[in-house]
């Protein structure tokens, strides 16, 4: 027999190799929550636990192993949502819920024509649907498998996103007359890999996460130059960027004749959002 405390302070310095005190103690509060259905107080009132159910032992050695919790778990909560996620989608992030949040802040008005290109698990035009005003919102990725998990998020939380296989390296953007063209894009560059965590480098699907160094904005400039054929005079554009590409970006918009061109810092007050607005 163990007590929780025990249990949640082997856990944690297991964990030390991997992650901060901080962020060890977070992922066994997830664990805990998830797999005993016991909450922080719980472990603070010490209780005794008959056995370690095998659920949270085999998830806590894919911890161990690297796995991203929303991985093991299959789900991750997005804007006061949760998601299904799966390796075949990046993780919702804060920071793409802050470009959620300003898109839903800047346009209060009713029934906007929304696109979201490169959707993943679909948190953003799911997110934008139950957020906004009757709006009507599609969505692409060039993943048939990233597309499947976003319509199921869509199914369950009761959306009518439409979703569509798109290339758009290669492909027009099919739709017209669009108010609203959202993405979050590859923009990692290759030669940052060194920097990031070995649980995005090992687990989160590369196509989705990295571009070449010799364009890291290809992207942009590619959905920028067809956003202007797709967007109504007045159809604003909302990047999330690379925070060391702030600039580059606000010139490429300006440059491709955008007007009202911004670059957004995040919380943490790194350069996070392009946006800009079609003549």
């Amino acid at each position: 027999m163990i007590t929780l405390r025990q249990l949640f302070s082997k856990y944690t310095t297991q964990l030390d190799s991997l992650y901060s005190a901080q962020e060890a103690e977070s992922l066994c509060f997830w664990l805990f929550e998830e797999y005993l259905g016991k909450k922080r107080l719980d472990i603070v009132k010490d209780g005794e636990l008959q056995e370690i159910p095998d659920s949270l032992q085999q998830a806590f050695e894919q911890l161990l192993e690297g796995k991203p919790i929303q991985y093991i778990t299959g789900k991750a909560p997005f804007y006061g949502r949760e998601f299904e996620v799966g390796p075949e989608v990046l993780i919702p992030r804060n920071e793409t819920e802050e470009l959620v949040h300003l898109i839903i802040k800047e346009n209060p008005q009713e029934g906007l024509k929304i696109l979201d290109i490169g959707t993943g698990s679909g948190c953003i035009p799911i997110t934008l649907a139950l957020e906004l005003k009757q709006p009507k919102i599609f969505a692409v990725d060039i993943s048939p498998e990233a597309l499947n998990i976003a319509e199921r998020n869509s199914a369950k939380h009761g959306t009518s996103v439409i979703f569509r296989k798109l290339d758009i390296l290669e492909e027009a953007i099919p739709i017209e007359a669009i108010d609203i063209l959202v993405s979050n894009p590859p923009y990692v560059r290759y030669s940052e890999k060194e920097k990031m965590h070995k649980n995005v480098l090992e687990y989160e699907p590369h196509l989705a996460l990295f571009v070449f160094d010799e364009d890291p904005l290809l992207f942009y400039r590619v959905i920028a130059e067809k956003g202007k054929k797709a967007l109504k005079p007045g159809g604003k554009l909302y990047f999330e960027i690379n925070e060391t590409l702030g600039d580059h970006v606000k010139g490429l918009l300006e440059e491709l004749g955008y007007v009202q061109v911004r670059i957004i810092k995040d919380l943490n007050g790194k350069d996070r959002i392009g946006t800009g607005q079609h003549v």
